[in-house]
């Protein structure tokens, strides 16, 4: 959400902002805001007014009673009566154009980084850089699931049947190998300073608001019926929900965080639920890293978290590269993002695994965030997350990138010793 003031200073950039993003249709929501703002005001005006007006005309009732005027009194008191009448009229406008006014304000882009290219949608996204020697084997790459199945990991007519598309259940040395690279995870994040936290998995509406918007939310949250609860889509939205309506003291920053938590996600949309397979579904893990910082360090994190993610996958032999995302594919609230692609040799192309965003100071002002100044005053922190690693996803990349031949599975020196040892994955 933006400063209200960007609007009324400076509408125009506001609106150039919102072309850069193309949707056209949120131009006239600027000048919306700024004639309901002026509404606002005046309606505040009124009622400071009246409310100055009724402190003194009952100060004078209280002299007239004394001198025993009692007729001018009551003449008073009728005034007083109206001035009341008025007011809670006036208090009512107020509140009516206060929640429209943010209505319109939650779905107002953010003001994107100069940086970030200028695209209608993701096939304009901008290649960066690459790691690793993409390599394309002599022998075919099986379809992951296959790979899955042949080492007897992975289970979906059972799923199927308990939950339906979407779902699976992972088995045996499988379901190992998902929780020794979340475990890896965890403890790559932690040797890097950031404190481990395993957050709340399911979080209030105003939470939901705060740190997502509304398209988003209704395209990937699972609502808890009867309950003013939702199941997370990825655990950034409880740990910086953990922060709202707080004042973090300057020196308490940064803080820097690695959460661990099961996701949940609709996945509404074009993509749509795979009928065999491991890459888009409802319910997957993941570990991520979230930073609240102070604004002008933001840049600087920007650039930490998503090499964190590089260096994770290139620790386990696996080749990525890094994309900046264009304007159009940007959500509302993001100041820029960049997605980090692993490998993928069957395809022979490389696929999204993570994605690191700055959200500027967009979820801080959403849900009160404010950082201590006694001497300029209280301002807002900046929140930044990225992905670590999202299993079973990363397992496609994985297990692409490190079969042999012989379809055994090359278990890297980082992940053995959270393997019991083993080194390879056979078919038994």
């Amino acid at each position: 959400m933006l400063d209200i003031n960007l609007l009324r200073n400076d509408p125009e950039k506001v609106r150039e902002n919102i072309r850069k993003k193309f949707p056209d249709e949120k131009l006239p929501l600027v000048y919306e805001v700024i004639r309901m703002d002026r509404e606002y005001r005046d309606a505040q005006q009124q009622a400071d007014a009246l409310r100055n007006k009724r402190k003194t005309v009952c100060k004078e009732i209280g002299g007239l009673m004394a001198k025993g005027l009692k007729e001018e009194a009551e003449a008073k008191k009728a005034e007083v009566a109206a001035a009341a009448e008025e007011l809670a009229a006036l208090e009512v406008k107020e509140e009516e154009l206060k929640a429209e006014i943010r209505k319109r304000m939650l779905v107002i882009p953010n003001i994107i980084d100069d940086s970030v290219p200028i695209g209608k949608d993701d096939s304009e996204n901008v290649e960066i850089e690459r790691f690793g020697e993409p390599v394309v084997p002599a022998w075919e790459i099986p379809y992951h699931v296959d790979i899955m199945e042949r080492l007897h990991g992975i289970e979906l007519d059972p799923a199927r049947e308990t939950s339906g598309n979407g779902f699976y259940y992972l088995t045996g040395d499988i379901a190992r190998l998902h929780s020794a690279i979340l475990s890896y995870a965890r403890d790559f994040m932690i040797d890097r300073g950031f404190t481990y936290v395993i957050p709340p998995f399911m979080i209030h509406g105003n939470v939901v608001s705060g740190v997502m918007s509304f398209a988003e939310m209704e395209n990937m949250m699972y609502k808890i019926e009867g309950e003013d609860l939702y199941l997370i889509g990825t655990s950034e939205h409880s740990m910086i929900g953990k922060f709202i309506d707080t004042i973090l003291e300057e020196d308490s920053l940064p803080r820097t965080l690695t959460s661990y938590s099961p996701c949940f996600r609709k996945e509404v949309g074009a993509h749509g639920i795979e009928e065999r397979g491991v890459y888009r579904i409802h319910q997957f893990e993941k570990q991520e890293m979230v930073v609240i910082c102070e604004p002008e360090d933001s840049p600087m994190w920007f650039d930490k978290l998503w090499n964190n993610t590089v260096e994770f996958f290139r620790s386990l032999d696996i080749p990525v590269r890094t994309l900046e995302c264009c304007s159009g594919d940007l959500a509302d609230l993001k100041v820029k993002s960049l997605d980090v692609e692993a490998w993928s040799p069957r395809q022979q192309k490389y696929f999204e695994v993570g994605s690191c965003s700055n959200l500027g100071d967009a979820q801080a002002r959403r849900l009160g965030i404010r950082v201590r100044d006694k001497e300029k005053g209280n301002y807002f922190a900046h929140t930044l997350n990225n992905t670590v690693v999202a299993p079973p996803r990363m397992l496609i990349a994985f297990l692409e990138n490190n079969l042999r031949e012989d379809g055994s599975v090359a278990i890297p020196k980082p992940l053995q010793p959270y393997m019991g040892g083993q080194t390879e994955l056979r078919v038994k």
